[in-house]
């Protein structure tokens, strides 16, 4: 009878372990969390005042436009952020948009680690292009006021006049 009980006890005890892991690993993937902070970005272009010539063509924000705070769980290792823009209402395809990070922000993370995202990358259109990733080795990567930059280029006076907005969207996901 003590075999049989023992069995049973096994049997239930590898269950139990293997349900509990599934629930610890679906509540630990919904503790990515990524908030977005800064200030809008109103472009100012100059005027033209000269027959024949076009704009500058490139402008760039403040370095700190755009400040994000992240944080990905230990177990879970690294999480991926990205990038895309919607037109709001009015966008034109000729205007290029780009984004990188300028920073490191801050965290008490010891081992954790921001990696790319330094250089500029053109933002798509509704599709997430990856802009940089975080590492977590030892504990829970938690980071605040990573400071993202963007820039502007592609503006001409062969575009036509009117007022363009975009809002660009940032997400946080498992690589």
């Amino acid at each position: 009878m003590n075999f049989i009980n023992n069995l049973i006890y096994r049997k239930f005890f590898k269950k139990s372990t293997l349900v509990i892991l599934l629930i610890l690993c679906c509540q630990l993937k919904s503790q990515r969390t990524l908030t977005v902070g800064g200030t809008n970005w109103t472009v100012t272009i100059p005027s033209i005042t000269e027959a024949g010539t076009n704009y500058a063509g490139t402008y760039e924000s403040a370095t700190n436009q755009v400040l994000l705070g992240a944080s990905v769980p230990l177990l879970l290792g690294n999480g991926k952020i990205s990038v895309h823009y919607q037109a709001n209402p009015t966008w034109n395809s000729n205007l290029i948009l780009q984004a990188r990070r300028t920073g490191n922000g801050t965290t008490a993370c010891v081992g954790c680690t921001l990696t790319g995202g330094t250089t500029y990358i053109t933002v798509p259109l509704t599709t997430d292009v990856e802009l940089f990733r975080i590492n977590a080795i030892l504990s829970l990567a938690s980071y605040t006021n990573i400071p993202v930059q963007l820039e502007l280029s592609g503006v001409s006076v062969t575009i036509p006049a009117t007022t363009y907005n975009s809002l660009i969207v940032f997400t946080i996901s498992a690589p």
